[in-house]
């Protein structure tokens, strides 16, 4: 994967995209990208079925784990190390559909 000469973006296919926290112990991370990828799994789900307040919870829980893994919300280079880490301690778990975390719905991404 690439990276910006920064760090703080890596680019897919052309296109920039912020870059997780470094600084995420690699144990959150992992949880925070089970928890990402279930709220992804849950947004298609949501669609399929034509769910929409579903798929907006499932949205939500989308960009509260991006939040946490720092590729969404308040830049990490901008944080100080306090607020990294209370942004990856605040962030979702595993509990499945329906969990709540920090953040605003947004798109998924």
């Amino acid at each position: 994967m690439e990276r910006t000469p920064d760090g703080r973006y890596v680019v897919i296919n052309g296109r920039r995209w912020r870059a997780t926290d470094p600084e995420v112990p690699e144990d959150v991370a992992a949880r925070l990208r089970r928890a990402l990828m279930a709220a992804r799994r849950d947004v298609g789900a949501a669609l399929r079925a034509g769910d929409a307040e579903a798929e907006a919870r499932a949205r939500g829980r989308v960009h509260a784990a991006k939040v946490a893994l720092g590729e969404r919300g308040t830049p990490w280079w901008e944080q100080d190390a306090e607020e990294r880490r209370e942004r990856w301690e605040s962030g979702p778990g595993e509990s499945g559909p329906g969990e709540s975390g920090p953040g605003e719905s947004g798109p998924e991404g």
